[in-house]
């Protein structure tokens, strides 16, 4: 059985290494993974400590397996993590649901997300839950210290009304 709830404080060692261990299958190729796991495990750490309750959990089988966060509670979701022998088994698709379900009562009129531009998996998983592609760009990312191309993604969650049209 999938449950998706919010974070407890307690599991936040779980959560980091949930992140840490999705992170390094995403970055392999793109990235010396031994020489910024240090970095980016006290990334998830800093954000998990502060942000467990802007996070929500998938369970699978009573275990969490994977979290997915808008880590400043505006419309982009800044994280979204399964453990790589949880992945296409529909856990990140109920995280991204959820989120959805979250945002859809604020009257924000889209959802984000930003990935790796050669992150070609998780750039077809949010196609196929509804994103398109908005934007490309490279920039500096202080927490992996190096440029990075990047893909944003967007998500419509309602109709925005403009001069009487929808």
């Amino acid at each position: 059985m999938v449950l998706v709830r919010g974070a407890r404080e307690d599991e936040v060692p779980r959560l980091v290494k949930i992140g840490l261990a999705a992170w390094e299958q995403a970055v392999v190729g793109f990235a010396d993974v031994a020489k910024m796991r240090a970095t980016a495990e006290y990334s998830f750490g800093s954000f998990l400590r502060e942000g467990w309750p802007r996070t929500l959990v998938v369970e699978a089988g009573g275990a969490s397996v994977g979290w997915a966060a808008r880590e400043n509670g505006d419309v982009e979701v800044s994280d979204l993590w399964v453990m790589p022998d949880h992945q296409r088994h529909g856990l990140g698709s109920a995280l991204i649901e959820a989120l959805r379900g979250d945002m859809e009562g604020t009257g924000l009129p889209e959802m984000t997300a930003r990935t790796h531009a050669g992150n070609a998996p998780a750039i077809a998983f949010f196609r196929h839950h509804g994103f398109r592609i908005a934007w490309f760009s490279t920039a500096y990312l202080a927490r992996l210290d190096r440029d990075v191309e990047q893909v944003g993604l967007a998500r419509t969650l309602r109709d925005v009304e403009s001069d009487g049209e929808i």
